[in-house]
């Protein structure tokens, strides 16, 4: 809802496809609203006409195994290709690797906690990341901490391609945040960004 939000807010057309379009609060002369299921090709069919660039929030709330991610990925970079769009923004989670310069304690809680209680999203996530390497799009993978609900700060670490030290937690404004400004930067594409404060 925040990357919507923001979005607009910049001036942006927007559409947005979800599964149950009557939960989404949002409503702007700016923004198309479409019922879809990212699993369903078919949802993208005459979709992404008019579209410079696609942002992916897939996510999933359950911690059974799940393809929402990869395959979800890959049903939309099909529907890009068929239109010539190469943009795309897609969110994974800071916890899928861990940094090499990590301390012992963070290294076990992420590896014997985070991993095992979030090993099946997390094992597609990587699936995703990799079908976009292999791809010919101007992708950019956003790995974030912890989200939590809270106001936009716009102050927050990020690095291209390195591990982030120390990651905390990041709002989900603040994610939105570096999305709508970073939507064509050039420094992010075929890269994975980390972001936390």
């Amino acid at each position: 809802m925040e990357v919507v939000e923001q979005a607009l807010e910049a001036g942006h057309k927007v559409t947005a496809i979800l599964r149950q379009p009557d939960k989404f609060p949002i409503r702007h002369e700016q923004l198309r609203i479409i019922k879809g299921d990212v699993l369903n090709p078919l949802t993208y069919e005459n979709t992404f006409f008019g579209i410079d660039i696609v942002i992916s929030c897939l996510g999933t709330r359950n911690r059974e195994a799940t393809v929402v991610y990869s395959q979800g990925v890959s049903n939309i970079m099909q529907a890009m290709q068929k239109v010539d769009i190469d943009r795309i923004i897609c969110i994974s989670a800071g916890a899928v690797e861990i940094a090499p310069n990590t301390s012992f304690l963070m290294r076990f809680l992420i590896k014997n906690i985070l991993q095992k209680l979030f090993k099946y999203s997390y094992a597609d996530m990587l699936l995703m990341e990799g079908v976009l390497l292999g791809s010919n799009l101007n992708w950019t993978v956003i790995r974030p901490p912890r989200l939590l609900n809270g106001d936009r700060t716009g102050k927050y670490r990020t690095s291209i391609n390195e591990f982030i030290p120390h990651m905390s937690t990041l709002t989900r404004a603040d994610l939105a945040d570096f999305i709508i400004h970073h939507l064509d930067d050039e420094k992010t594409y075929k890269s994975k960004v980390e972001i936390s404060y």
